[in-house]
């Protein structure tokens, strides 16, 4: 199982940018997203897209982010540009079964850096959060999300051009 948990998520500032982690961890393989601050249209969006477009996936906003990482029962890894490269950290991330993939919006507190059990670094410059989930996580995966069958309502039907959508009744 691998969960994202979202910290410091601004619903005002961040909408997209905190979608867009949502979306890249449903579609790169994560199990579910944890959002700290309560957003209902957040979780009505990503919800939406799950009931399109297949999966099971869930968000939960509102959430005791420090709570969070003390009960998670599996190897907590925060994404930060100040960790240790990804090629150093991929073997204890492969072993690990339960992943909690944490993603910081803003300046991430401290107690973080203290309580995870990974601060992992994709490249040690300042880089989107998005980009770094995605690259973890298809890291982790050996790129198995990409051979995964969704089911949903709607599948995108790779062509060279144009869009073409496939509708499920």
């Amino acid at each position: 199982m691998i969960v994202v948990l979202r910290l410091g998520h601004r619903p005002e500032r961040d909408k997209r940018v905190t979608t867009h982690v949502c979306l890249t961890a449903r579609a790169l393989g994560a199990d579910a997203a944890l959002v700290d601050t309560l957003d209902p249209v957040l979780e009505r969006t990503v919800a939406g897209v799950v009931a399109r477009f297949g999966g099971q996936f869930s968000v939960k906003t509102g959430v005791d982010w420090r709570e969070a990482i003390r009960s998670f029962q599996g190897l907590k890894v925060h994404l930060t540009m100040y960790g240790e490269p990804i090629g150093g950290a991929l073997r204890r991330l492969a072993r690990s079964r339960d992943l909690l993939v944490i993603v910081g919006a803003e300046k991430v507190p401290p107690w973080v850096f203290q309580h995870a059990d990974l601060n992992v670094a994709v490249g040690n410059q300042p880089h989107s959060e998005v980009a770094a989930l995605a690259i973890l996580l298809d890291r982790v995966s050996a790129g198995a999300w990409a051979r995964r069958r969704w089911r949903g309502r709607l599948t995108v039907v790779p062509t060279r051009r144009g869009k073409r959508v496939r509708t499920r009744t």
